[in-house]
């Protein structure tokens, strides 16, 4: 089975964790043996032999490089100042470059690219394991770019989508845990994704955020990672109106397997999952919520985040790498999904989109 993830952290594990992702898993943990300056040190998930191994042969990947200049006692707060964040995420966005050069990676930055690359995938006579991984280019919180013209030289380097938002306070937009509207800055970087129509990620923008976004901007929405409100009530996950909302925007929400957006209770980073019985099939609790509102399979997609600093420690108890995920498949025929709806929630629902969205 072929499988979309729309959202992984590669360029990020691989600069500040100083992981090789062109490794095995395996190699990677014991590699990290012993090292404590990160929660999930021996217990990553996600390298790019492991993406292979699962299918997952299109990923949304990130840039990232948060600004808190008044919150340095946040952990991973972020850089003091625009022009250091903007300097990591060039220096991500060379190291996608280098995996491309390498031949592990490459660019989809349109619709004749997405569409080479997923018919090269779809072909079995080539083996997964000699085939690239294909990227989109997202940016996560918008924080890194300097001004609002930096958007149209992001996009001449192939990104396509934007969340203006993360954690805590932003340049753009303020994020997980908190409240209030797009900032001024916000709304001029809405507008000039808009000219660019370039996709809008909602993942992480506050409530008021979220419905001043989806007043004004007129080009492509999606939810990138993200489930749901009403099973784990929290800020950061998507209530059920506005569920409704992007359903009727026609976009596609990608299921996260981070274990405190799975099941109540759990504290990020210090809870574990075990003691929740969170598994793969929690996911699915999440996926067949998004689809009962909807009354259909197609607004749903993966969007694991399996490689958002985190690792084993705080992902599902039946999961020990990404190449897992096809397991999806077997619990979703349990709950009486057809194998058209798993298609789509793997993989059909994302390119429908994407071949709509992308240039």
């Amino acid at each position: 089975m072929f499988i979309i993830d729309a959202h992984l952290d590669l360029a990020m594990n691989a600069l500040e964790w100083n992981r090789d992702y062109r490794q095995p898993v395996a190699a990677i943990r014991a590699s990290e043996q012993g090292m404590t300056d990160k929660v999930d040190r021996e217990n990553n998930v996600v390298s790019l032999p492991e993406l292979r191994r699962g299918g997952i042969g299109l990923v949304v990947a990130t840039q990232i490089g948060r600004v808190n200049t008044n919150e340095h006692h946040l952990p991973g707060a972020g850089w003091r100042s625009p022009a250091q964040a903007w300097a990591m995420t060039q220096a991500q966005r060379a190291w996608y470059e280098t995996m491309e050069a390498g031949g592990e990676m490459v660019q989809v930055n349109s619709r004749a690219t997405l569409d080479a690359h997923v018919t090269r995938w779809l072909d079995n006579a080539e083996p997964a394991e000699r085939k690239p991984v294909g990227y989109i280019l997202s940016l996560e919180g918008a924080d890194s770019l300097p001004d609002v013209s930096y958007v149209e030289r992001a996009y001449r380097y192939g990104l396509r989508a934007i969340g203006p938002a993360h954690y805590s306070t932003g340049r753009y937009a303020p994020g997980t845990g908190l409240t209030g509207p797009l900032t001024p800055a916000g709304r001029d970087l809405l507008r000039e994704m808009d000219r660019l129509n370039m996709i809008l990620d909602v993942t992480h923008l506050t409530d008021e955020g979220f419905d001043e976004a989806l007043n004004t901007y007129k080009g492509p929405v999606w939810a990138s990672h993200h489930n749901c409100r009403a099973l784990v009530p929290h800020q950061r996950q998507l209530s059920d109106g506005q569920i409704v909302q992007l359903i009727e925007r026609g976009a596609v929400m990608g299921g996260c397997l981070d274990a405190w957006m799975l099941k109540p209770g759990l504290t990020q980073g210090k809870s574990n999952p075990a003691d929740f019985g969170i598994t793969l099939n929690t996911l699915v609790d999440h996926i067949d919520h998004i689809c009962q509102l909807a009354g259909n399979a197609r607004h749903c997609m993966i969007g694991s985040d399996l490689d958002g600093a985190f690792g084993r420690e705080q992902t599902p108890t039946d999961l020990d790498t990404i190449a897992d995920l096809p397991r999806l498949q077997g619990l979703l025929l349990k709950r009486g999904y057809s194998d058209a709806d798993i298609t789509g929630i793997f993989y059909a629902n994302a390119l429908h989109f994407l071949r709509n969205a992308l240039p």
